[in-house]
């Protein structure tokens, strides 16, 4: 198996600049957005995440087949 790192390492700046979005634009309302998730259930925050990997895996493959083209 080949890694392409510098293919990983723009992924990661990638998700670390989405990441950054919310704290940069809502930089006030963040703080009581936190405290409404650290009140959620394990099973809340596992299925909210799980939606989250199922739609980034969505959106890989979209990108993939932009790509294609």
């Amino acid at each position: 198996m080949n890694i392409d790192w510098s293919f990983l390492i723009s992924a990661l700046g990638l998700a670390f600049m989405i990441e950054g979005i919310p704290y940069f634009l809502f930089s006030e309302r963040m703080p009581r957005i936190l405290l409404t998730i650290v009140e959620r259930g394990p099973k809340q925050l596992r299925i909210l995440g799980l939606i989250a990997m199922i739609l980034g895996l969505l959106l890989i493959s979209f990108g993939r087949s932009l790509s294609e083209i």
